[in-house]
């Protein structure tokens, strides 16, 4: 793809990117158990498209934030897909589940433009 290239964009499609701040941000195994917490949330069947991350190993530059552990970002088809997923039954077992893992969340939600 050239930087001038981009995919279409359905303007109804929502993007919802959390990042989370683990309460113990050294350890391995409280960031391998949110990972596994979060692969559970692909259930859901209003979730298109569902990536989870780590912290890259990037240049670092003023506008870069390098503070958070893991993030993940889900795609929707619109508004009430993303709706459906906040009340569904596996993502109310993450937050029970997997919540006393993090001391902080950051949720940015996006529509197509």
């Amino acid at each position: 793809m050239t930087a001038n290239a981009s995919l279409p964009v359905n303007q109804q499609q929502l993007v919802h990117h959390v990042f989370f701040w683990l309460n113990n941000p050294d350890s391995a195994e409280d960031r391998d158990k949110l990972v596994e917490g979060l692969k559970t949330l692909a259930g859901i069947e209003t979730i298109r498209f569902l990536h989870i991350g780590l912290l890259a190993s990037t240049e670092k530059r003023e506008v870069v934030d390098t503070s958070w552990q893991v993030s993940e970002i889900m795609f929707f088809d619109d508004a009430e897909g993303q709706a459906v997923y906040q009340t569904h039954p596996l993502h109310q077992a993450f937050v029970a589940n997997y919540s006393h893992l993090w001391r902080k969340v950051v949720v940015y939600d996006a529509q197509g433009f």
